[in-house]
């Protein structure tokens, strides 16, 4: 077990940025970790390669931007930086649930590993250590910008919506301090504290040449993002992840795409990559008019997502649904993706801890394996035991 008290000392010790409320970030990190052999954690990096792959593909690009949003259309020339991709394991080997483009928690349960590794048993370690994953995380994201820009960024603002009030706000105290590790100025806003004029985007101390994008308007649609939207169009600004990235890997709908090797081999997708989606990728299809009555009527078979969803917000078990529920669903677009049940992690004193694993990768590679421990439906940091946990594998022989 972590020492959770002691890993918040040290972390605070090694990175004095970092602030953590004991109310709200009780359950931030869990004191156990998550197990997961090595072939299964390379099978989920094989999986992010081809989803980076097939997402460059002009077919399967025009296929998914036809449900996107107009700003969709506007290509920056970079794939969008760092994606999640969240893994249930499964007796018959990793199953990907689904793929986020502003994923939270890479640089928090990267100061996890050397602490675990520190006790971890000798056949067990982690993926990589806590500065390999702090270093390919702000790389991948400047690399993101310089595809963009054609050069790196001076001076770039982490933006999210009131970001001091956001749950992993400690994280973006992490990535300031590690962008001024690698040379670039950064600050956290607000939208609000942004403004287009004559010499492009800036705050009150001066001009922000790349915006770190953590906001969940995805399509930059609210009238407070105006200016970053007319920002990121006029190519004023490297904007990353952006809202192409987000057409092309998150829309949920897009799991249809990718989980179906007959169609995205008539892409041109390698066939490798294309069987290895089907197999991964849960059946999954769009709720429409005419599948409604026959898919709640197996809807103990499915878990039902928000298309445009995040954080499991409007999720639902179907066998948790009701039918009030499902009737104020078709107000939104879904999708029914095949149950793919989490692991469970026995933890001290019996507790049963459900598990899933995200899979941080950008076009370079894999940067880091986490999980996530939690009771109830879906994923959450409210569960005594649980929160973010590290992930061992089986050590290399080399090791």
């Amino acid at each position: 077990m972590v020492d959770i008290l002691r890993l918040h000392e040290s972390i605070r010790g090694a990175f004095p940025e970092f602030t953590t409320d004991p109310a709200v970030h009780a359950h931030l990190f869990s004191p156990y970790a998550l197990f997961v052999d090595r072939p299964a954690l390379e099978a989920m990096g094989r999986v992010a390669a081809a989803v980076f792959d097939v997402a460059g593909n002009p077919g399967y690009g025009q296929r998914v931007l036809q449900w996107a949003p107009d700003i969709a259309t506007h290509d920056p020339a970079s794939a969008g930086g760092v994606l999640g991709l969240d893994f249930h394991l499964t007796v018959d080997g990793p199953r990907l649930i689904e793929v986020n483009t502003n994923p939270g928690g890479l640089l928090l349960n990267a100061v996890l590993l050397d602490g675990v590794r520190s006790c971890a048993p000798a056949a067990w370690t982690t993926w990589t250590t806590t500065a390999k994953a702090r270093n390919a995380a702000v790389a991948a994201w400047l690399d993101d910008a310089r595809q963009q820009f054609g050069r790196a960024p001076a001076r770039l603002a982490i933006v999210d919506s009131a970001p001091r009030e956001q749950f992993l706000y400690p994280e973006f105290e992490l990535y300031a301090d590690a962008f001024q590790e690698h040379g670039v100025d950064c600050v956290i806003r607000a939208p609000e504290e942004l403004s287009l004029g004559p010499d492009g985007l800036a705050d009150a101390h001066g001009r922000i040449d790349m915006v770190y994008n953590r906001l969940t308007d995805f399509a930059l649609e609210e009238a407070s993002h105006a200016d970053l939207r007319q920002a990121y169009l006029a190519g004023d600004v490297a904007f990353t992840p952006h809202p192409r990235a987000h057409a092309l890997f998150a829309d949920k709908r897009n799991l249809a795409v990718l989980g179906d090797p007959t169609l995205i081999g008539g892409f041109g997708v390698d066939a490798g990559s294309a069987a290895l989606l089907a197999q991964v990728i849960p059946p999954t299809v769009e709720v429409v008019p005419g599948n409604r009555d026959a898919l709640w009527a197996a809807r103990n078979g499915y878990f039902f997502k928000p298309a445009a969803g995040f954080g499991s917000r409007g999720s639902y078990r179907g066998d948790k649904l009701t039918r009030r529920t499902w009737e104020s669903m078709v107000s939104a677009t879904y999708i029914a993706q095949a149950f793919a049940a989490p692991s469970l992690r026995i933890v001290h004193g019996g507790q049963s801890l459900k598990a899933d694993v995200r899979c941080f990768a950008s076009e370079a590679g894999v940067l880091l394996f986490a999980a996530r421990l939690y009771q109830g439906q879906t994923t959450n940091m409210r569960t005594p035991g649980g929160g973010f946990a590290a992930v061992l594998t089986s050590s290399r022989i080399d090791e």
